[in-house]
Parts: C-alpha cells; structure tokens; sequence
C-alpha cells in the first residue's frame, strides 16, 4: 500500500482480521473433466481451463467447502456428468454456494450447461437429506461458451431462491447474481471508518452509481 500510494499521504497500518482463515461467504467450485477425463471439482489453475481439485480452502467458508464436496459425491450416484467445455456435453458447470453470517441462511447454485435437470428433485433431496442446513437451492442456466460462470436464466428448485443477511444493522437479500462483499467482518469494519471520515449530517444527498444491491447508499 505504502508503493502505491505512500506518495499521496501516510498510510496507516491495515486494520486485520482476528481469525482471518473461511472467510469468504461466496464459494464458486468448477465441474470438469481433467486431462484424464475423470470428474473433478475445484478451482483454475492460473492462466489456464485446467482445474485443480480442491476440497478445503483456508478461504473459503468450512460449510461451503463440505457442501460442494457432498453435490461431488451426489453426482455419480445420480450419474449425472460434468460439463465438457471443449465438447460441450455434459450437465453440472460450477456450484456456487453463499453463506449469510448473520442469518445462518445458505444458497446453493448448481449452474448447468442446460435446462432440463434430470431428477432434480431427488438430488436436491438427497442433498437437503445431507445437509438440512441448506435454505434455498437455485438451478442457474449457462448455455453459452463463455467464461461467465452465471447464465440469464434460473429456476428455483426449493426455498425462496434468495438468502438474507445484515450487515451494518441493516438487513439485504441476496440472489445468485447479486453483488454482496465476500467478506462480512471486513465489509462492516471498512464501512464504519468511511462514514466516520464522511462525517455526514444528515441534510446530504447521496448517490451510489454502482451499487451492487447499495449495501454503502442505504447504510450511509
């Protein structure tokens, strides 16, 4: 921080984490075959499409990381494949799972390569079986060759098809493709030292031009 902008002013020390391990409430694994062609679940390894299987990240949320290895496990029982992108052939893209801290609600996203989910209903209960924990499972369509994870369409597959959590006294619903900070903790830390800074009146106008669901606007 001190090379990037120590010539503009002081920089003070970065204000940490107490416990700085899981914290990542959005967790987004990669389905695909490996140079083998056997399934694998995980992560791309750097500047590539080959994807390194990953059970456990030090990031990533413990209880998002059991349930992408639990959607794993389900697939070959239900003997459904992973999508090939080279091939496109295939069902299961990526899963994406959200956590909200505050709520203990949980999302889990399976994004397929298209729409029709053969027994969906039986995986979703046999994973809700596994997991009761599980508060809404969305089914999200991507059907393009392209290097979005998330496609324009969903179905909602149980559950309300949103999370809530709060953050900063104030409570914000999240869908799928909503942009919410992955790091909760840090999130209403950083917050707070802004509005401080900003020393608002009250009689301000304020405009939040790219928002995401306007977690700063509606807080500040």
């Amino acid at each position: 921080m001190e090379d990037l902008i120590g010539s503009f002013g002081r920089v003070d020390p970065i204000i940490r984490m107490k416990n700085p391990d899981h914290y990542r409430n959005k967790v987004t694994s990669v389905f695909a075959p490996d140079k083998k062609g056997r399934p694998v679940c995980g992560i791309y390894k750097a500047g590539t499409h080959e994807v390194v299987p990953v059970k456990s990240c030090m990031l990533e949320d413990l209880q998002a990381d059991r349930i992408v290895q639990t959607i794993f496990a389900l697939m070959e029982c239900f003997k459904i494949r992973v999508y090939d992108e080279d091939r496109q052939t295939g069902l299961f893209r990526y899963v994406q799972i959200r956590t909200a801290r505050s709520t203990k609600q949980v999302m889990v996203t399976i994004v397929t390569g298209q729409s029709v989910f053969p027994s969906a209903k039986n995986f979703v209960n046999a994973l809700l079986k596994r997991h009761p924990e599980i508060t809404t499972v969305v089914q999200n369509i991507n059907d393009k060759q392209t290097t979005m994870v998330l496609g324009d369409r969903e179905k909602v597959l149980f559950g309300p098809g949103y999370i809530e959590d709060v953050l900063c006294k104030k409570r914000f619903r999240i869908s799928s493709r909503s942009f919410y900070q992955v790091n909760s903790l840090q999130t209403e830390k950083l917050y707070n030292i802004a509005l401080d800074y900003a020393g608002f009146s009250g009689r301000e106008r304020i405009l939040d031009a790219y928002c995401g669901i306007g977690t700063i606007g509606i807080i500040a």
